[in-house]
């Protein structure tokens, strides 16, 4: 099988004054293409931060973040976030009022044609069962269908890696419960590698293949 993610020894921090601050330092981890990973802890134990190091929006000061067998972020190396071939969602599903639901999915396809746009946008509509609602706006839609379009946005590239940052922080507990499930089956109908980053044990235990502890700027690997 071979490795979508691998963090070697990475440290990340912030320069305050004449003084440097670790937030995470010495970082390992190991993510099969395919598979569904997470990161678990606290707020503030650095487990958003890791996952913005990985997206490209923090800098690496040791260490190195591999996507696939690229080096994209190192002390000396930062590949553009837009090309790194990560999908993002996050806990605000951020979906655009004035385009539908299919027009969402497809917003991040402008560079395909018509043809194919128009093809993967039905395929994910369907995948989450909601090809009749690819005409409808953002408001005219529950709280999940939402949730469900933003995921699929984010699958529409085929991103080589997914990363959800606290996606159902918002939600109350029986529909985090029940969209937990919907996604897992989602990401695994499409074979979709997946890390994610939440505080919920509950939701780590349910969804996740394998689960990395983050704390006081230390990451520890666990089997899910």
């Amino acid at each position: 099988m071979s490795v979508a993610l691998r963090l070697e020894g990475v440290r990340l921090g912030y320069e305050l004054g004449h003084e440097f601050h670790t937030v995470v330092d010495d970082a390992s981890l190991t993510l099969d293409a395919g598979r569904i990973g997470c990161l678990l802890g606290p707020s503030g134990g650095g487990k958003s931060t890791l996952l913005r190091a990985i997206a490209g929006f923090e800098p690496v000061r040791a260490g190195r973040i591999l996507i696939g067998d690229r080096v994209v972020a190192s002390a000396n190396v930062s590949v553009a976030p837009e090309r790194r071939s990560v999908g993002l969602m996050f806990q605000e599903y951020a979906l655009f009022p004035h385009l539908t639901a299919a027009q969402n999915v497809g917003f991040g396809l402008r560079k395909w044609s018509r043809a194919e746009r128009d093809a993967r946008v039905l395929e994910l509509l369907e995948l989450v069962g909601l090809a009749a609602a690819g005409g409808r706006y953002p408001h005219e839609l529950s709280g999940g269908q939402q949730q469900r379009i933003a995921l699929v946005r984010a699958l529409a590239p085929r991103p080589a890696l997914l990363l959800l940052d606290e996606p159902f922080s918002n939600l109350d507990a029986q529909t985090r419960e029940r969209l937990v499930v919907e996604v897992r089956d989602i990401l695994r109908a499409a074979g979709q590698t997946a890390l994610l980053v939440t505080h919920n044990e509950a939701e780590a235990a349910a969804l996740a293949d394998q689960v990395s502890t983050v704390g006081h700027g230390r990451l520890e690997n666990r089997a899910a």
